[in-house]
């Protein structure tokens, strides 16, 4: 009797094996069937005007002579009041930005919910000089914090310190110089702009990413980062930094500071992208001669890019982060290995991200396969924008095939709509 109840176990232990594996390789080929080239998920919801306007604003993008011509004559208008605001409004602020307000924003993020993308209300005003300014700008992002509790398709918050305080005074603090007494009070008075950011979220339970800046005021955010994480996040990741990748230090800073987190018994938080500030990060080094911060070639950042996205699965229990990115293959990547470790598509901390306007192909088809996707919503008046904008123009142009890409995929939907 024993006997034959022990064979009975062993065949139901078989069973309930290959039964997980099955689970796994159906699991794996899911991952595997998802196809960022399938553009009627992409852009349901787009209309066909909504998808020409998108054309000719990337046909324009595509040309890294136009972008500039059309930097220098936007910087023209606003000088003699050239009104040229309505113009901007109905073309490439449209494409990139969510809108003037919180509460202008809201059909996008409407729009986004119904396709199940959640969204981040990102207050865009940065690098201004006065306190005034830098006061009403925390203000801005705590209301941006309550919004986010008040509504579940808005699961985070994010600000840029230089919308808080002075790049040339954390810069001065990064590099160890001894600042004057006025400097000094004006430090603490950012100081605690940053954590009344961050003690609503731990109060509201809503996380906030850091925005990441310049390297050579990057250190002084860090430390400062790192002391609030470790402040409130012992229950949650509320305090969330961003690295870009583009820097060769990046992972061992990462791994430093997930370090300090397991010593300190505190949670993990953080968002990878690759990098917005490179020509400037090269000049800046070369000029002043020291050792030049960045990767040596693109294929040395989606190197890094990855192999700190397969970290930070290897530890996906003491770390939450957000891979955001527009490329498809480190999109891929995380998809695969989350299925890969048997975690749920919606696991919570783990997060894909994009910026609102592109790769719509990427986001929209992780969020129809079940994964937790959030996009970048950028919104305030149309000149507080304008930095913004010629970032995501030049972005578009200096970034190899980004501009063709985003073409070749609406061309793509509009022959399929025909």
């Amino acid at each position: 009797m024993y006997e034959k109840s022990f064979i009975f176990a062993q065949k139901i232990g078989n069973i309930l094996f290959w039964s997980t594996k099955i689970i796994q390789i159906m699991q794996l080929e899911t991952t595997s069937k998802i196809d960022f080239s399938n553009t009627e998920i992409a852009f349901r919801g787009k209309s066909n005007s909504d998808l020409r306007s998108a054309y000719y604003l990337f046909k324009v993008m595509n040309n890294q002579t136009m972008v500039a011509l059309g930097k220098k004559m936007i910087h023209l208008a606003f000088a003699i009041r050239f009104p040229i605001t309505g113009i901007l409004r109905a073309t490439i602020y449209k494409h990139f930005v969510g809108g003037t307000s919180i509460d202008d924003c809201k059909k996008t993020l409407d729009n986004l919910q119904k396709r199940n993308v959640d969204a981040i209300l990102d207050y865009a005003l940065e690098g201004e000089e006065n306190e005034v300014v830098f006061d009403a700008t925390a203000e801005e992002v705590k209301r941006t914090v309550r919004y986010a509790y008040e509504h579940k398709n808005v699961p985070f918050s994010v600000f840029k310190p230089t919308g808080v305080g002075r790049s040339a005074l954390m810069t001065k603090v990064s590099s160890g110089e001894t600042l004057t007494a006025d400097e000094a009070a004006e430090y603490e008075r950012m100081e605690n702009r940053i954590e009344s950011i961050f003690r609503l979220g731990y109060e509201l339970g809503v996380p906030i990413l850091i925005d990441a800046e310049e390297s050579w005021y990057q250190a002084m955010l860090d430390d400062l980062i790192m002391r609030l994480m470790a402040k409130y996040n012992k229950e949650k990741a509320i305090v969330q930094n961003t690295y870009q990748m583009y820097r060769h230090d990046s992972i061992a800073r990462i791994k430093q500071h997930h370090q300090m987190a397991l010593d300190g018994g505190f949670r993990f938080g953080l968002k990878i992208v690759r990098g917005a500030y490179m020509e400037k990060e090269r000049a800046r080094a070369a000029a002043m001669g020291y050792k030049d911060p960045i990767q040596p070639n693109k294929e040395a950042t989606d190197r890094d890019f990855d192999d700190i996205t397969r970290y930070f699965m290897e530890h996906h229990n003491t770390i939450d982060f957000m891979v955001a990115t527009h490329n498809e293959a480190s999109s891929l990547l995380l998809a695969e290995l989350i299925d890969e470790y048997q975690l749920t598509r919606n696991q919570p901390g783990i997060w894909f991200s994009q910026l609102y306007g592109m790769s719509e192909n990427i986001t929209c088809n992780l969020a129809e396969a079940g994964y937790n996707v959030v996009k970048y919503i950028p919104y305030a008046s149309v000149r507080t924008m304008m930095p913004y904008l010629f970032r995501r123009a030049e972005e578009n142009t200096s970034v190899k095939g980004q501009s063709s890409r985003e073409l070749m995929m609406i061309e793509r939907e509009l022959k399929r709509r025909k």
